[in-house]
């Protein structure tokens, strides 16, 4: 039975895309999401659907670094090719507070500005949070009850942000991070309330490479996602099956997929 890896980048120069699909499907990760989080990816992803438009789907957003780098003429490619066939969500897209790449006035001018798009054109948006979480939540209390859903890509965060973003409604995406043991203490804590039905599994490949799995290789792929749910599994008392069951008619519900 197939995985959905419901977000890799594969429009990283690190990869080759037909070679990381190739190397899914004999994992038999058989559908995978890719996120895009600037401008200059947004033609790229197109391309790569219409190439593999059984295997892919994708995002089209900017992502919090990348919020000083948008022109007006971009919130229109933006609205024209996130209704393209293929194209299940806005995104990757919130607030970074952690780095400031762009400064904190401007990605949330950004982040506002997408909620606003997705609204309109009734899509899920594909979140970035990190140390904005207040901020965040607040924009996404005010737009939520507008928007079609979404989901909180590469959760890392507290207990108590799980249970504000699952009230929203929102899918919760668990990576490898969850299988770091110094890092992941605080999000084997939160999994734990994360109801079945929102739970979504993804990698962030090439990013977040699942410590646990041995040999340890230079990129995280989404071949690498039976391993994260097997760990998530041994962390939550859950058999496999039921994680890889339930985690694929959840993106496929949030991305309205059938």
């Amino acid at each position: 039975m197939p995985w959905f890896d419901a977000g890799v980048n594969l429009l990283d120069k690190r990869f080759d895309a037909e070679e990381v699909i190739q190397r899914a499907q004999d994992a038999d990760v058989d559908k995978l999401c890719v996120i895009t989080t600037h401008p200059n990816e947004w033609d790229a992803a197109v391309a790569l659907y219409k190439k593999y438009p059984d295997q892919c789907c994708f995002t089209i957003g900017v992502h919090p670094h990348n919020a000083k780098d948008i022109t007006e003429s971009d919130y229109d490619r933006l609205r024209e090719l996130a209704q393209h066939k293929g194209c299940v969500a806005i995104g990757e897209c919130g607030l970074d507070f952690n780095r400031n790449f762009s400064p904190q006035d401007v990605q949330l001018t950004v982040f506002e500005a997408q909620l606003k798009l997705a609204t309109s054109l009734n899509l899920p948006v594909y979140l970035h949070e990190r140390d904005a979480f207040d901020e965040q939540i607040g924009l996404l209390t005010q737009y939520m009850p507008k928007l079609k859903g979404g989901i909180a890509h590469c959760f890392t965060g507290t207990a108590e942000q799980v249970k504000a973003y699952v009230s929203l409604g929102l899918y919760i995406g668990i990576t490898g991070w969850v299988c770091d043991d110094k890092r992941g203490a605080d999000l084997r804590d939160a999994v734990n309330h994360i109801p079945l039905n929102k739970l979504i599994l993804e990698t962030d490949a090439p990013y977040l490479f699942p410590k646990t799995l041995r040999p340890r290789k230079r990129n995280n792929e989404p071949a690498f996602l039976p391993h994260i749910a097997q760990q998530l599994g041994e962390y939550l008392q859950l058999d496999t099956d039921k994680l890889r069951i339930s985690s694929y008619a959840n993106s496929c519900e949030l991305f309205s997929l059938s």
